[in-house]
């Protein structure tokens, strides 16, 4: 008996959920791991009862904040950055599209409604508003790291704010940058 469309719609969902956990899991492992093990090592973790809760402001953001700090009104900015290449292995990019497609190949990650446009661009304020939060966090820890010489943490943590966060926050800026240009077609 074929699927009926929301049942189809709740497996793709729900294969998509899992198959996004994995590039989740691993870019958090990859970047958090030495920003742990630094505060690990850490003779006061003092420092971390402001952090924490400092790192949280971002939260507050309102997209039209979140516009004002958009790098650029060009798609080709982006990608004369490289930020286009993040597609890839990320969540809901080309890789985990193309596997679902291969189950279910019907699927579009982008229908060309406004219903769907509209989530996926309330999906890209979020995810930058997260790694806002993050790009706090790690930057209060690279400032701490540097005060209390530990040169080596402070440079590490500070080129894993570039790769976590900035390029993330980038992507989410090129990618809402695509939705408008996809809803105005």
């Amino acid at each position: 008996m074929p699927l009926t469309s929301s049942e189809e719609d709740k497996r793709i969902k729900k294969l998509l959920a899992r198959y996004n956990m994995v590039p989740n899991l691993v870019w958090t492992i990859i970047h958090f791991t030495p920003v742990c093990l630094f505060w690990y090592t850490e003779e006061s973790l003092l420092p971390l009862y402001f952090f924490i809760p400092s790192s949280f402001i971002p939260i507050i953001f309102k997209k039209r904040f979140l516009d004002t700090l958009q790098l650029a009104k060009d798609p080709g900015i982006y990608k004369k950055l490289g930020v286009a290449s993040m597609e890839t292995l990320i969540q809901n990019g080309v890789i985990i599209n193309k596997l679902i497609k291969k189950k279910f190949p019907q699927y579009k990650a982008v229908r060309h409604n406004r219903t769907s446009i509209a989530t996926l661009l309330h999906t890209t304020y979020l995810f930058e508003k997260f790694h806002w939060i993050c790009l706090v966090f790690f930057l209060e820890t690279t400032v701490y790291a540097f005060a209390v010489n530990s040169l080596v943490w402070a440079c590490s943590i500070f080129l894993l704010n570039i790769t976590y966060n900035i390029y993330p926050i980038l992507l989410q800026q090129y990618m809402r940058l695509k939705l408008q240009l996809f809803r105005a077609n």
